[in-house]
């Protein structure tokens, strides 16, 4: 015998299977947010103590068509995945048997070609004055790195190599990588930084209340301050770029990395922007290397016939 508890089939609870699904050490923040949203909706619908294996699809498509019929096709999707996932990783462990998703069908999603903020509204949200020096850092930092957002907030200063203009961080999946950034962010972490040499980089602007510490790793053992959480990060970023959206919604932390990966692709190789951004498929770098509309206008005009030529 290995030791190992074996849980009975029927007496693993959707509960408990959902609680441990999101536990799982490989999932990054932007993934487990997501997740837990879908198994949320489906914990307070069906219960947390309903038997997962007693759950049928019939169960799982009957919540999807309550909570996400109305929603667009993209949050559908998003769903659907998390379902599929969570179906898969409990099936693994011999907790179910049915596929939770097999009714709930892959929705066509249309393909927003203007979903990269254009260069000339990037340079203004870099350049705009009334922005506190951690917020312009981080927009910086994550445009010229074109690294995910979470992964730029996780940084310490003690991963950062600032003579050569790169971090060190732990990508999705787990592995460790460098991110580059080029002088733009080069002069601003060393005001931002002043003189810390370990803990976060991107601080909280108060220490945290007794009961809501966080652990060790993110607290600076400089201020007591902890670390600049994602969600706060994404709602200022929101909140100061309305004025430069034209739908005055603001823009996410994300389209700064996905901005930078289409601008890239007007001139950059695939190769070179997956070393830049940390992708290992190519396929998964293909929505980001649309060709901006400001790049097809040039060449036209480059190769009209009527174009003067000096």
């Amino acid at each position: 015998m290995s030791g190992r508890t074996v849980v009975p089939l029927a007496e693993t609870a959707l509960g408990e299977a959902a609680a441990a699904f999101l536990a799982r050490r490989d999932l990054d923040a932007d993934t487990l947010r997501s997740y837990g949203q879908t198994l949320r909706r489906l914990r307070r619908e069906l219960g947390d103590t309903v038997p997962l294996a007693g759950l049928t699809a019939d169960q799982a498509a009957a919540v999807f068509t309550a909570e996400w019929d109305e929603a667009a096709p993209r949050t559908w999707n998003r769903h659907r995945s998390a379902l599929r996932s969570f179906t898969t990783w409990a099936a693994g462990r011999g907790w179910i048997t049915a596929d939770l998703a097999a009714l709930i069908e892959r929705r066509p999603e249309k393909r927003d070609r203007t979903r990269s903020i254009d260069r000339h509204t990037v340079e203004a949200l870099l350049a705009d004055p009334s922005v506190p020096l951690r917020e312009k850092t981080l927009r910086r930092l994550a445009y010229e790195s074109a690294a995910r957002a979470d992964e730029v907030l996780a940084l310490n200063i003690e991963d950062l190599d600032l003579a050569n203009k790169r971090g060190q961080i732990t990508a999705k999946g787990g592995d460790t990588r460098w991110i580059h950034w080029q002088s733009g962010t080069a002069r601003l972490l060393p005001r931002l930084i002043g003189g810390r040499t370990s803990g976060p980089l991107f601080l909280a602007n108060r220490r945290p209340a007794p009961a809501r510490t966080p652990a060790a790793a993110d607290l600076c053992p400089h201020t007591g301050r902890g670390r600049l959480s994602y969600e706060r990060a994404e709602y200022l970023f929101k909140q100061s770029t309305k004025k430069h959206d034209r739908r005055k919604r603001g823009f996410t932390l994300h389209q700064l990395r996905h901005s930078r990966l289409t601008h890239l692709a007007d001139g950059w190789s695939a190769p070179m922007m997956m070393g830049l951004s940390g992708h290992t498929n190519i396929r998964s770098l293909a929505i980001y290397t649309n060709v901006t509309a400001e790049a097809v206008g040039a060449a036209l005009a480059k190769q009209d016939p009527a174009r003067r030529h000096r």
